[in-house]
């Protein structure tokens, strides 16, 4: 093997290596300062009867006054006699204002966004005296947020065994709007941690792999150079 053959071989693999890593931290890594729709992780909790509300926030802080809001049940299918298969949503707000037309009959006047935080990113749901047909997932999405994250889920627990509140307007469950700091942090350091342990666990194969060849080829000289006829 030539000394140039050799020197390219080297230069390939690292060169593989080092896309092969940096595609892994342009996909797992968030962009900074991107705005992120940000809902909770725990289920929201009540009992029949209860005014209630389904926290979901812009972070970091984000206008979104001029914006369409949707919030929807991602588990309900479209109505099937619907030809033009048609989603109802539990609260939708476009052009500064709410759109009762879209809405589902059984949320009619029992659900409200929070119109003076909007400007700092509070799109929290709240919704009126609700009953255990109101159990499951609620989904609120912003079409066209500029974000690779424009939707978060949350999840509505209505349980008849659970203590009555006056309301559930609690600091637990009210996302302040000034607060740029997702619910999700937790998860996302953990994320962090195992991306990092992956990409180090990559990175040692990949130089293990590399002197091991690279002790072969100096211990195994080319067949061609051993087959070489002997000078007469």
């Amino acid at each position: 093997m030539s000394l140039n053959n050799f020197y390219f071989k080297d230069f390939s693999f690292f060169s593989l290596w080092t896309f092969l890593l940096c595609s892994a931290l342009s996909v797992w890594t968030p962009v900074q300062g991107e705005v992120l729709v940000i809902g909770s992780d725990l289920p929201i909790v009540a009992a029949p009867g209860d005014d209630v509300i389904l926290p979901c926030h812009l972070a970091p802080t984000f206008d979104v006054q001029g914006l369409t809001v949707e919030w929807s049940k991602p588990d309900l299918k479209p109505d099937p006699s619907d030809r033009l298969s048609r989603v109802e949503y539990v609260h939708l707000y476009r052009d500064r204002k709410e759109v009762p037309d879209m809405k589902m009959a059984s949320y009619f006047r029992r659900t409200e966004l929070f119109m003076d935080d909007m400007k700092h990113g509070n799109i929290s749901l709240k919704i009126l005296n609700v009953s255990e047909e109101d159990n499951g997932r609620y989904r609120c999405f912003i079409p066209k947020l500029r974000s690779r994250v424009k939707a978060a889920v949350v999840e509505l627990v209505v349980d008849s065994n659970f203590a009555k509140t006056s309301t559930t307007e609690t600091p637990l469950q009210t996302p302040d709007p000034q607060d740029t700091t997702p619910t999700n942090a937790g998860r996302s350091s953990v994320t962090v941690v195992l991306l990092i342990a992956f990409i180090s666990a990559v990175a040692v194969a990949g130089l293990i792999v590399y002197f091991c060849c690279h002790h072969q080829n100096r211990t195994h000289p080319d067949d061609e150079t051993q087959k070489q006829p002997l000078p007469v």
